[in-house]
């Protein structure tokens, strides 16, 4: 009624003044947009009960508990950050249980670990072949790690019956046109239960990352078939949000195999001779030990890399964003060792191994990857630990064990006299260097879980920080 919707409105017009950054206006479609998102996905009711006498409003609570779940900062109030997450595409079932990996509950589960499934028609975004191949290879995902087994049926009722639908397609829950929801599925029961619906307003693809990549969305629904609800670690299969991976590399995360082998036990008739590789874990920004893989800033924000996971961090905002790196550069390696900005070429470089990627945007440059010799840098050089660009130079700095070497950008040619010994130049860094970049002047050098705060102008050592000095913790 007005009275909720009032309420809204004084947060809203307090949240604006208590941040002294500008905050982008939330529009009272979004508002309308909010409290439709926090009803379907938080559960938030029409109640009136003592929260409303004491004078916090169910919207207050359904916000609070929403940030808390995708670990944004928590002011109970519509602001942009929080307006960004409910944009995201995502599945349709319900967050409203709080925790790592989730169940429904230990008796939402088969009775059988023999399933079958039916895929009852077929999206034109893609051919019968590549559709039937999806859904297979997604539930292999969790057939790998567990005792479940999956039969192909053709006609008749099978456990779960996949199929594509749009807008009102025979259950209580309409789809909603292009992006918002991609998908449901249903937890373990008879009848409606275990079946996965897809939305056919969405476009889907076999692999292309232009549109939705339908085994990355039917695995994770999939979970809800089997009875897993979603976590909130944001590198899980299980996590609410899209984001694109390569099927073709994609390694189910340690939080989801913890999660359905609490439900259906390990795998136990596994060829022990097939080596799989290890569920990855996901990266923690409150883990003060972490040591980084690379850190870099792009147009004013800052990029920290740890895994196959990136946290950007931005001047208005407190909490830094984390995502999957491949969610925002598809045709990124993970387990990067170094990351620059050039402003020179506007590009950004990635690197690991012998080789780096350059990415304008976040598309891939033409012919890349290249080798790091692309660059002047020996032959002989198996990876290289940090790089720098420094912009009152135009030089960056690639930095391999003790040593350094100088890369001049606008005459695209190593400098002459490098590489030269780290603390000739860095006073008192005699440890080896994990990650580097420059900020308001600054240049900022990272060994393990320390960093050294340095002019580079006079070398000058100004003050050593804990690795967790820009990457703040979200956990308040």
């Amino acid at each position: 009624g007005s009275m909720r919707s009032c309420s809204l409105c004084i947060l809203l017009s307090l949240a604006v003044t208590v941040h002294c950054v500008p905050v982008s206006q939330v529009t009272v479609q979004d508002e309308g947009y909010a409290e439709s998102y926090l009803k379907k996905f938080f559960n938030l009711t029409e109640e009136t009960g003592p929260d409303i006498r004491r004078g916090i409003s169910p919207v207050t609570r359904k916000l609070s508990e929403m940030q808390r779940f995708f670990g944004l900062h928590i002011t109970g109030t519509l602001d942009a950050d929080t307006m960004a997450m409910m944009k995201k595409p995502r599945c349709g079932v319900p967050d409203s249980n709080i925790a790592r990996f989730s169940t429904f509950g230990r008796n939402q589960k088969w009775a059988t670990n023999s399933l079958t499934y039916r895929i009852e028609n077929y999206t034109p975004d893609m051919s019968v072949p590549e559709v039937d191949d999806s859904i297979e290879r997604a539930l292999q995902v969790w057939a790998k790690i567990t005792p479940l087994r999956f039969t192909r049926i053709h006609s008749g009722t099978a456990d779960i019956m996949v199929s594509f639908g749009r807008q009102n397609h025979g259950d209580y829950y309409p789809f909603d046109g292009p992006d918002g929801t991609l998908a449901h599925a249903f937890a373990p029961a008879s009848g409606i239960g275990g079946d996965a619906h897809f939305d056919d307003d969405e476009t889907f693809t076999f692999r292309s990352n232009r549109g939705y990549v339908l085994f990355m969305v039917a695995a994770h629904e999939f979970g809800h078939s089997l009875g897993l609800s979603h976590s909130d670690d944001p590198g899980a299969l299980m996590y609410p949000v899209y984001s694109y991976r390569n099927p073709d590399t994609f390694v189910l995360p340690r939080d989801d195999v913890n999660g359905i082998q609490s439900l259906y036990g390990r795998n136990t008739g596994k060829d022990p001779s097939i080596d799989e590789p290890e569920p990855p874990t996901t990266p923690d920004a409150c883990d003060s030990s972490m040591v980084l893989d690379a850190v870099a800033t792009v147009r004013g924000e800052m990029l920290f890399f740890k895994d196959n996971v990136l946290w950007r961090s931005y001047p208005q905002s407190r909490t830094p964003q984390q995502s999957l790196i491949t969610s925002f550069w598809p045709d990124a390696p993970s387990n990067i060792q170094a990351a620059y900005e050039s402003r020179h070429s506007d590009k950004i470089f990635l690197f690991k191994g012998r080789r780096v990627w350059a990415f304008s945007g976040y598309n891939l440059v033409r012919g890349y990857p290249k080798r790091l010799t692309s660059f002047g840098l020996p032959r002989a050089l198996k990876k290289i630990d940090a790089a720098l660009y420094d912009v009152e130079s135009g030089k960056t700095l690639f930095f391999v064990g003790g040593q350094y070497y100088s890369y001049d950008e606008a005459r695209k040619t190593m400098d002459r006299g490098f590489p030269k010994q780290v603390d000739e130049t860095f006073s008192g860094l005699t440890s080896k260097v994990t990650a580097a970049f420059q900020y308001r002047g600054f240049t900022y050098i990272y060994s393990g879980p320390y960093m050294f705060e340095y002019s580079l102008r006079t070398g000058r050592l100004f003050r050593v920080l804990r690795n967790d000095y820009f990457l703040r913790c979200t956990n308040f």
